[in-house]
């Protein structure tokens, strides 16, 4: 698939969930950590992740959860509608390797906190147990979801042996600087577009997915004119 790709997290309604699909993203992300405003039950996701893939059928569906114990793991199998589960507590990857056996047919992310630039060394150990990384800004006592960004200085010479996302404030503005500088397989937002926790802006989301398209365009074709796609 051309990149970046995008995914829109924390969604709480089904509608909302397939009126963005529509607008093309690569993925929709609930949260099935109880704490999260975002929080999402699981016994409503089947329903959102439905609605994606009959607005949508190559959209990704993602549950987002935090050191998952074994008796959540039967809510996160398959069948339950999703393709994805990101991991944003902290697992090590000996965990993640254990989870990859206990959750077959699905694609395992783990999200990593970065507070130093010598924090992305740890992506390392994590290949070949998960499927691809997602990097967050580190912020006390908050797993993700809090608008801070990660220095780009940080990324503009970061080559990781995974495929990884970029979290954190993304929205047009913010997504067509970082794309300028950095090449991540995928962008992650969520709190950037939002009205209030769980409530997307879809003019917001509008225009960040034409950021990503243009960027995909411009990436596929360098010769080409640079377009606005906040025109």
């Amino acid at each position: 698939m051309a990149t970046p790709l995008l995914k829109i997290c924390g969604l709480r309604h089904s509608s909302q969930a397939a009126a963005i699909a529509a607008l093309g993203v690569d993925a929709i992300g609930v949260i099935a950590v109880q704490d999260s405003p975002r929080f999402l039950a699981c016994e409503q996701r089947p329903s959102l992740f439905a609605a994606v893939k009959n607005t949508a059928p190559h959209c990704l569906g993602v549950v987002v959860v935090a050191d998952p114990e074994a008796g959540e793991l039967d809510t996160l199998q398959a069948a339950h509608g999703h393709d994805v589960v990101q991991l944003h507590g902290g697992e090590s990857p000996e965990r993640c390797a254990q989870l990859r056996e206990r959750l077959p047919g699905l694609l395992l992310w783990k999200a990593l906190r970065i507070r130093s630039e010598a924090d992305l060394d740890q992506i390392a150990l994590y290949h070949g147990v998960v499927d691809a990384v997602l990097l967050d800004a580190w912020v006390p006592g908050v797993l993700g979801g809090t608008g801070h960004r990660i220095p780009l200085d940080w990324l503009e010479r970061f080559a990781p042996v995974v495929p990884w996302w970029l979290a954190g404030g993304i929205d047009a503005s913010s997504a067509a600087a970082a794309l300028a500088r950095v090449s991540p397989t995928g962008l992650d937002a969520s709190s950037a577009l939002e009205t209030s926790p769980g409530d997307k802006d879809l003019k917001r989301v509008s225009q960040l997915v034409a950021v990503v398209k243009a960027t995909r365009q411009d990436r596929s074709n360098p010769s080409a004119a640079p377009l606005n796609p906040c025109l």
